[in-house]
């Protein structure tokens, strides 16, 4: 399909990459599944794994965020986040007031989104 000249408004849209990450070890994808998921303030998820990688983003709240070993994140609303399939996730906590977050989970054709508790 040959390129064409974009309307004048078309051309106002600017683009930025905010996230830009690598899915180790690579997975299939088949399909893409977004959950809106909203967690209470004060909610702490404690110390979790997912069966597939996770991309998510913050819609309102803050989140303190942490993958085991690595330093502490606030996230707040607009920010991004991955979660790497059975990486252990050491914090997902709800700040000072609820928050709404999308998560979009890349999953095989044959699968649904699971999260594991190791330890509980």
């Amino acid at each position: 399909m040959p390129e064409t000249t974009p309307p004048q408004a078309f051309s106002a849209v600017t683009r930025a990459i905010i996230q830009d990450v690598t899915v180790t070890p690579a997975k299939r994808t088949d399909r893409i599944q977004t959950r809106r998921i909203s967690m209470p303030a004060g909610t702490a998820a404690g110390l979790h794994t997912h069966n597939g990688p996770v991309v998510g983003s913050i819609v309102s709240g803050s989140v303190a965020y942490r993958i085991e070993g690595e330093p502490l994140v606030v996230l707040r609303p607009g920010d991004v986040f991955f979660e790497p399939e059975a990486v252990r996730i050491a914090q997902f906590d709800a700040l000072d007031e609820d928050v709404v977050f999308l998560g979009h989970f890349l999953l095989g054709s044959d699968q649904d989104p699971a999260i594991e508790f190791p330890g509980n």
